[in-house]
């Protein structure tokens, strides 16, 4: 088996550091760059050397090396600036991801392909509906990244092991995501049971608001997405089926059709294998179907 993950820079090469850490599966980096994924396996590579870990990165600008690839992780385009929304890169990044859709098809039609590009899900449902592939072997890498940083805000608010946390995230990868406060438990206790108003306020906000805060300080988030994508491609590999906020098309379910976009799933050995219904209260509905209206606006300029 093989991880392609095409895009080299430092989230691709944290998405292959984090897999071959967790001994996944050899892993290859591609890019158009000359010497950079080749520069980053040889560093992954040593790395991996010290720790008495045998999986094999290799770096390559040739497409054609990723043939028979069993997943393939898409990190290519251009990353959000300080000041930039993630639906500032819609149009560039969506010419870029046509182009490499194209180049999964031919080469590594039968892989689970992971999307980390943003914007997540209308970059998702583009990398489905080029591909072709089959609905459940397609998803988008958002809500486990959203799903992290909601965690490291319940944990700093309650002071509670992150080991007894447990909470979901859902809708748009962006502007409209939806931090599940009424499904977030410490260890099976609501979390409302330990927090004030004020501080739920303050954990919803600065789980939509702290990507911007990090692109503003370093200037890219790096390490929490390669954990993300390598998360839920061990829940493949081990088939898992652990339950993974993950963007995926929906046919229905929210009462929603032909988007892509963040709700709880099985992952296991066959990719998306259930989505998770969540009965949604009111409020939780209206920005559900805020995100919803958002990806479907996104997805109307784009020619598919």
């Amino acid at each position: 088996m093989t991880i392609t993950i095409i895009g080299s820079g430092r989230v691709g090469a944290s998405v292959a550091l984090n897999c071959a850490l967790r001994e996944l599966d050899d892993i290859l980096l591609l890019d158009i760059v000359k010497g950079l994924p080749q520069g980053e396996a040889l560093d992954i590579n040593n790395q991996l050397s010290e720790r008495g870990i045998d999986c094999k990165v290799s770096g390559s600008n040739n497409y054609e090396d990723m043939k028979g690839s069993d997943f393939v992780v898409v990190v290519a385009g251009v990353g959000r600036k300080p000041g930039m929304t993630r639906m500032d890169l819609l149009k560039t990044n969506a010419d870029i991801i046509k182009d490499v859709s194209g180049k999964v098809k031919s080469y590594a039609a039968d892989a689970i392909s992971v999307m980390v590009t943003n914007p997540l899900d209308p970059l998702t449902y583009l990398l489905l509906k080029v591909t072709g592939a089959a609905k459940n072997r397609v998803m988008g890498m958002g809500g486990m990244l959203d799903l992290s940083r909601f965690k490291y805000f319940i944990h700093n608010a309650t002071k509670v092991s992150n080991d007894s946390i447990q909470a979901m995230v859902i809708s748009e990868h962006g502007e409209n995501m939806l931090p599940l406060i009424r499904y977030s438990t410490l260890s099976g206790i609501p979390l409302n049971k330990f927090v004030t108003e004020q501080q739920v306020s303050e954990i919803f906000e600065n789980t939509k608001g702290v990507a911007a805060q990090v692109i503003a300080l370093k200037g890219a988030t790096t390490h929490a997405p390669g954990n993300a994508v390598a998360t839920m491609i061990e829940s493949v590999i081990k088939n898992k089926r652990s339950i993974i906020p993950v963007s995926t098309l929906l046919e229905g379910e929210y009462g929603a059709e032909n988007v892509c976009i963040g709700v709880p799933a099985i992952i296991g050995s066959q990719g998306v294998e259930k989505i998770i219904e969540l009965p949604l209260d009111n409020f939780e509905q209206a920005m559900f179907s805020k995100g919803v209206d958002s990806v479907k606006e996104a997805l109307s300029t784009l020619t598919l």
